[in-house]
């Protein structure tokens, strides 16, 4: 196999004993690539059978990711035999051992039997909890990887066992078969220092760039709840329309995502609503900025109201909702991505502004607009004044 100097280190932590192996590094490092390479060689000479999990934190994000990159690997060499390979169960055969391939969104895998290896690929997407149970079933190595756009549970309780974790970190430049074209269009963003520091670099983003604080990720709503509202923020060829669920519950917010996608007129919101058993009674939040789509889903029966937009109406709802401890439902996934990835404008001086870069937030207005319209009330000390009918 051609490796890169990723998989050499990762060997030698391996082979030293080091119960948990973190990769963190850019973007194109052969990191993935590396320890997909380790994994099989490591079933491959082992002198006994060996269960070893390929862990993500979805199958979509499997299969176009780790799967995928697995089976063209052993393609390029020559070793794969689709005799071994399991589609149904996700399981190749090496040897006497077993590479498996699921995701943290079966709860029976997560806590299910044993194994003796473990790789968490992409670790920073996957909640701490869920990541603990998978750790207290694995009886040997740990290998684990991410691009650390922030800090989070890794840092705290995994690399604080200096004994026991081995940190590898790793640059696009660690990787010499990238070709002069790929390392070009990764130099090419120098310019965005954040985007450089994580991507380029491969070192922890400064977390005060990001707008959204104050969360954590939950596997499902609860039943009971104070209050419930719907914020819709309508898209259609350029960008997704967003529905989100919000209930208010012990004075935080649970937060569940009912639509995020191209291409949905009125009439097909309406049946997103119906479909997911929406009561016709709920009230719904919508932006003001689309009054005949108010109007349409309206007329379909559904209590929907445009939302109260005015000066500083991005600020203030923002402000709000992070007044709130939120709870995001696992399954919300492009919520989660939004909040890792809305961010303020930063100044000449790259310290952050008050104006949010207006990207990674169509799920994030939609929650915006249910707190102007009904969370403002509640935060009455944040100075707003509400110019009804003037977008922002």
């Amino acid at each position: 196999m051609k490796v890169t100097s990723v998989y050499d280190r990762n060997l030698d932590a391996y082979r030293r004993g080091y119960r948990y192996v973190v990769n963190k590094g850019s973007t194109r490092s052969s990191k993935t690539y590396s320890l997909l390479q380790l994994l099989y060689t490591i079933a491959r000479c082992s002198a006994r059978p060996l269960t070893i999990s390929i862990v993500s934190e979805s199958m979509p994000h499997l299969k176009k990711g780790c799967i995928r990159d697995f089976r063209e690997m052993l393609m390029q060499e020559g070793l794969w035999n689709v005799r071994d390979w399991n589609a149904t169960d996700k399981i190749y055969k090496v040897e006497n051992s077993i590479i498996e391939f699921f995701s943290v969104d079966n709860a029976g895998k997560v806590h299910g039997p044993s194994r003796d290896i473990l790789y968490v690929n992409e670790c920073i997407n996957i909640d701490y909890e869920t990541y603990r149970q998978l750790a207290i079933r694995t009886t040997d190595t740990i290998f684990l990887d991410c691009n650390p756009s922030f800090e989070f549970w890794l840092d705290e309780k995994v690399l604080s066992r200096p004994n026991e974790a081995c940190l590898i970190h790793s640059t696009y430049r660690d990787n010499q078969y990238l070709s002069a074209a790929q390392i070009k269009e990764i130099e090419s963003n120098r310019h965005d220092a954040e985007w450089w520091r994580v991507y380029g670099e491969g070192l922890t983003g400064m977390p005060q760039g990001l707008v959204v604080r104050n969360w954590d990720i939950v596997e499902s709503l609860p039943s009971e709840y104070k209050k419930r509202w719907l914020g819709i923020d309508f898209g259609f060829t350029n960008d997704p329309s967003a529905i989100v669920d919000i209930r208010l519950h012990e004075g935080e917010l649970w937060i569940d995502e009912l639509l995020y996608s191209k291409g949905f007129d009125n009439p097909m919101i309406a049946q997103v609503l119906e479909s997911q058993g929406i009561p016709r009674n709920t009230p719904i939040v919508a932006d003001s900025a689309e009054p005949k789509s108010i109007r349409e889903i309206a007329a379909l029966g559904w209590q929907v109201e445009p939302a109260q937009k005015g000066r500083d109406s991005i600020a203030t709802g923002i402000a709000i909702l992070n007044r709130y401890a939120k709870h995001v439902t696992r399954r919300s996934k492009n919520i989660i991505n939004e909040y890792r990835n809305y961010r303020w404008m930063t100044d000449s001086f790259g310290n952050p502004t008050n104006t949010p870069i207006d990207k990674y937030n169509h799920s994030i207005d939609a929650q915006r607009y249910v707190c102007l319209n009904k969370l403002l009330e509640r935060n009455s000390s944040l100075s707003y004044s509400v110019i009804k009918g003037k977008r922002l």
